[in-house]
Order: structure tokens, then sequence, then C-alpha cells
């Protein structure tokens, strides 16, 4: 029968420290007859004798007493580095690695990180914002947030809300160059591109086209890889841009951007919060993804609702 070496050793030290097979069983938590086969596997695997045993009592034999001045201070750190573990585990304190998309996202994960560290001051948040989609396991990432249709393979994600995809424009555009009716004649309009920091290729827009969403080529007037810049470039009405609602929504709200061509608005993409396991999380990790969905999921505060995009349009365009 195979052993148990960390539950045989356990049993031989509190058997010595306690005098009694029968006491240290109580103590561990086995039974008489489970301690005794323990110990007994464990002299037979060391082929030597460790106790003396009479009816009454059980004495250290010279090997044995060797091995308890060895084994003893083994097991009592590794009892100690068990319980710290445990402890840290469930403790809201220490650090906490958190990646993010560059991207637009800065202002939401900065309102719930601002609410996190307020509740908990003795968290040490690690966090690294890049659009590429990393390796969960290399990364050493605790909470993770992306932007995505579907779920990554290999994590567990919480879905927070829709990104929505906004054709928007200042003011000061329309009023210079006016507003688009429809895809086709943004062909005569300076617009704006997202270019994609890995390929170099300029991302076409994504846009709702009935029930699809499709690319839609545009030939800039402006590139980058930036959305703050672009969304200063059609602040500036330098440009007619595509923008996340996550960007866009508090500037439509204050009438700094109107949106055009609603019927192109896509909602396809959302955000999800990941985590590797639902059972083995630090309490610290936890805290943060539960927080995040109390805080995220389905907000008004980064999604404008048809009416609201409705009104803003209207309000700007006269229609």
């Amino acid at each position: 029968m195979r052993i148990n070496e960390l539950r045989s050793i356990s049993i031989f030290v509190r058997t010595a420290e306690l005098g009694s097979l029968r006491k240290a069983a109580a103590a561990l938590g086995f039974s008489p007859q489970a301690a005794s086969q323990a110990l007994a596997q464990l002299e037979q695997h060391l082929d030597v004798r460790l106790f003396h045993r009479t009816t009454r009592v059980m004495a250290l034999t010279d090997e044995g007493r060797q091995f308890l001045e060895e084994a003893q201070p083994s097991l009592v750190g590794l009892q100690r580095a068990l319980q710290i573990t445990r402890r840290a585990k469930e403790e809201i304190a220490g650090p906490l690695r958190i990646v993010g998309p560059r991207s637009a996202f800065q202002p939401v994960l900065w309102h719930v990180l601002e609410a996190f560290c307020q509740q908990y001051p003795q968290i040490v948040p690690d966090v690294q914002l890049e659009d590429r989609v990393g390796n969960w396991v290399e990364d050493r990432v605790d909470v993770g947030f992306r932007l995505g249709f579907s779920p990554h393979e290999g994590v567990i994600a919480r879905r927070l809300f829709a990104v929505q995809m906004v054709v928007c424009a200042s003011p000061g555009y329309i009023a210079q160059h006016g507003a688009p009716d429809s895809l086709a004649a943004l062909q005569s309009h300076r617009c704006s591109a997202f270019r994609n920091a890995g390929t170099g290729a300029v991302v076409p827009w994504r846009v709702r086209v009935n029930d699809d969403v499709v690319e839609h080529p545009i030939t800039p007037a402006l590139c980058t890889n930036d959305e703050i810049l672009e969304l200063h470039a059609v602040l500036a009405g330098q440009v007619i841009g595509q923008l996340a609602g996550v960007t866009a929504a508090p500037f439509i709200r204050t009438g700094q951007l109107v949106p055009l061509l609603l019927d192109t608005v896509s909602d396809r993409a959302s955000y999800f919060v990941y985590f590797g396991s639902r059972h083995s999380q630090p309490a610290r990790a936890r805290a943060l993804i539960d927080l995040a969905a109390q805080m995220l999921t389905d907000t008004c505060a980064f999604v404008l609702s048809p009416q609201e995009l409705q009104a803003a349009q209207a309000g700007a365009l006269g229609r």
C-alpha cells in the first residue's frame, strides 16, 4: 500500500508529543485504527522501529528520537506555511495584478479602482493596460478585463456591459462640412481611423447594417492607435470618428459631440471581467470582481439609450 508520508509523519510527531497514539489520532481527526496503520506504514517505509510499545506506554527508540529531531522543525514550518497561505488567501490585502485594454478603458477601470482602494486600502493594485491579449498564466493575472464578442477560452468571465460604436462629429465640424446622411456619403467627409498597433493595418469601421455587423472601409484623413487622440481630433472639428460609447457618451450628453447615422450603431461587443477559477481565488480578487460586476453590469454610464441618441441628434441637426 502506498504511504501518505505527510500524514504518517504528522501522526508520528503528534504521538511523540502526546505520548499516546490514541490521543494523537483524536487531535488530528483520525480513527485509532487509521493512525495505527499510518504509523506502521511509516516504520515499514523507513525499515526502523520508531516506538517501544507496551499496553500503556509508547516510548521513542533511538532511531525514533533522531527522526523526531529532524522531522519536527520541518513539519512545524510546513504547518505554519499552510496557515499563512490560507490566511493570505482570505485577507483582502496585498498585491493584486490587474490587466485590461488600454483603448478607452482607463476611465471605466479608474472608477472601479478608486472605489475599490477606498474600500480596501491594504490592497496594492498592479495595473497593466495594453491592447494585446496576453497569456493569463505567464502574465500572472489575478483579474482581467477584455473587450470582445464572447469570453476567451481557458478563463472564466462575467459580462459587464455592451460597447456601442457610434459615428460622431462635433457641432463645429457639422457647421462647416455638414452631416452625412448615409454610409456612402462618408466618402466626401474627413474621417478618422484606428490603426492596429500589432499589424499596422487600418481598422475598418464596424457598423450595423440591418441585423448584421459588417466592416465598412474608409479613406482616413487621420490615423492613430490612440483613441484619446482620436477623440480630441473629433472634438476639435477636424474629423468625423467612430468612437466607442465608453469614450463618446459623456461628450454626447453634454452636446460636445453629435451622434450620426444612428441606424449603424453597433453594440455586439461587450466588456468582460476575467478570472482563473471560481473556487481558489484570493479574497482580494473576488472582492474586485464583485465590485466591478456591481458597478458595471449593464451600466448606463457608458451606454446611450436609443432615446438619448435620437434626442442628441435631433437637438443638433434639427431633425
